[in-house]
């Protein structure tokens, strides 16, 4: 027993050792795989980028970069029309018919007759026949119960610092309202002060491709995904690091655009005789950016502090960086967390004679970051996403006033509200320019005009209501839409087979169904948003 004990321990050795040979020996063949995989990965960066610097000392051109398209220049009228509101029909009371008495002849008189004497008959039970109780039946409902998301508690969001141990010198920056911290690698801080010109460029960038850049980039990717970040706040987070590593803006923008190339993005640069100015391409046409175009893609001058600039006659390159194939995407499609206090702003309006007090609010660090947003087209603020801070509050209280109201009811609270709770002016005398806002936007800037009054409405019309909208584009004027369940009398277009009701959150106590009297006789452009 002992002996075959024995042989059987052995012999579990035997293969013990002959198992971790095997593991130790795969281990061996993966760790000399991934160090000639690293070695041969980190040999294919060498040459693309060898063979990007040398693309760099020769292929530039003079170019003359495009001024920007202009917004809608059509002048807008300084003084809104004010409607006369539509007479609210109260109930008739149903008259009540007066009793009709009729002359009754005098009683005779009846002899008074004696009870028989009573018989006591034992009673036979009746059967109990039991009627089934039917349910009440209830009209169809017609009453619209607005439904909101409870409200959160809303506090200051600050992501966790991970606790990844990282190398390098370590830059704390202000972003979003918040703090954060990043590592880079010394050699990211390559010198540049000499004349500008494509050698210094092309030095620039070889310089910065022989450091670590892999491990800041992915510390700027794990904080895109921790604040949820679109491609406008990543490329603003990359100019905030920038800003932290370099001193002048030509090395900010070189180094933005060294961080956005190795990101996937197709990023370029130009020069002139001053500085150098940070070029990308959009998804979505940017408005008042300077451009051009190779290949039938708009490179647009960007600036990330919402200001305009204009650059005339630039050197430029016309090639791109290999892997870096990724245009902005400009939808404010992601709510990005923001660490700040939150701002309130009393609002009042009279609906059907009586006075509601609403109090919106707002980031304050948001609206500066919306105010860095390049102008894009107005189905893009129509389609932008709302912060938990703007909508949760004032959903809940205009949902609270709404209860009980029909459709078209709570769709003329809702334009009431947008009319006469905020004060009106054109962009022109409110910014100096044409200037699209997003619906937190419009909460926040003291004054408003008609598209920024639109795209309020209508995100509120669909969040609350449910109830699908359209823009409409007028030559110096936007308005909105609504499609009703029911036939609602009034001005209405038809759009893919369905009618939609007029609703102007301009035209000052209009309702439903009112066209200001100037585009009557307009036919506007539809604008698709849901």
């Amino acid at each position: 027993m002992y002996r075959l004990n024995k042989g059987l321990v052995i012999l579990s050795g035997v293969i013990f050792v002959a198992v971790t040979g095997r593991l130790s020996y795969a281990n061996d063949d993966f760790s000399r795989w991934k160090q000639q995989y690293q070695e041969s990965f980190q040999e294919y960066k060498d040459k693309r980028d060898k063979e990007f610097t040398a693309f760099l000392k020769m292929q530039w051109k003079e170019m003359d970069l495009l001024k920007g398209k202009e917004l809608d220049t059509t002048p807008k009228p300084k003084v809104m029309p004010v409607a006369k509101p539509l007479p609210v029909k109260q109930p008739q009371p149903i008259p009540t018919p007066e009793p009709v008495v009729k002359d009754e002849p005098e009683p005779q008189k009846v002899p008074e007759l004696k009870p028989d004497p009573v018989v006591k008959i034992p009673e036979t039970p009746k059967p109990v026949v039991e009627t089934p109780t039917l349910p009440e039946s209830k009209p169809e409902p017609v009453v619209l119960q607005p439904v909101v998301e409870p409200e959160p508690d809303i506090k200051p969001v600050v992501p966790p610092e991970p606790r990844v141990v990282h190398k390098g010198r370590k830059i704390v920056i202000s972003y979003m309202g918040g703090r954060h911290t990043f590592y880079y690698d010394p050699k990211l801080k390559a010198s540049f002060h000499s004349r500008v010109n494509e050698k210094a460029v092309s030095r620039f960038w070889s310089d910065l491709s022989k450091a670590d850049y892999d491990d800041l980039i992915n510390q700027i990717n794990e904080k895109s995904d921790a604040l949820k970040l679109n491609d406008w706040a990543y490329a603003l987070l990359v100019n905030e690091i920038s800003k932290n590593i370099y001193s002048t803006e030509s090395s900010q923008s070189l180094f933005s655009w060294f961080i956005l190339a190795k990101a996937g993005y197709q990023s370029r640069i130009a020069y002139n005789d001053k500085k150098v100015f940070l070029l990308v391409p959009s998804k979505q046409p940017l408005y008042a950016v300077p451009y051009f175009t190779f290949d039938k893609v708009r490179y647009y001058a960007v600036r990330f502090d919402g200001k305009d600039q204009k650059l005339g006659q630039v050197y430029t390159y016309d090639g791109n960086y290999p892997d870096a194939i990724k245009a902005l995407n400009m939808q404010m499609n992601t709510e990005a967390q923001v660490a700040s206090k939150v701002m309130r702003r009393d609002l009042s309006f009279d609906f059907e004679g009586k006075r509601y007090q609403i109090r919106a609010a707002y980031n304050n660090d948001r609206i500066r970051f919306m105010e860095t947003y390049p102008q894009l087209d107005l189905e893009w603020y129509f389609k932008g996403k709302v912060s938990a801070v703007a909508s949760t509050s004032l959903q809940r209280q205009l949902s609270n006033h709404m209860k009980g109201m029909d459709e078209q009811k709570a769709v003329n609270f809702l334009l009431r509200f947008v009319q006469t709770s905020l004060r009106y002016k054109t962009d022109e005398v409110q910014f100096g320019k044409e200037n699209y806002l997003f619906p937190e936007e419009t909460l926040y800037y003291p004054y408003s005009d008609c598209e920024d009054r639109s795209i309020l409405f209508a995100w509120l019309v669909h969040s609350l209501l449910g109830m699908d909208v359209v823009g409409l584009d007028y030559p110096g004027h936007v308005a909105t839409a609504v499609r009703f369940k029911g036939r609602i009398a009034g001005d209405a277009i038809m759009h893919n087979g369905q009618r939609y009701v007029v609703a102007d959150p301009t035209y000052i106590n209009a309702s439903v169904g009112m066209t200001m009297p100037d585009f009557k006789k307009e036919k506007p452009e539809v604008i698709k948003i849901y």
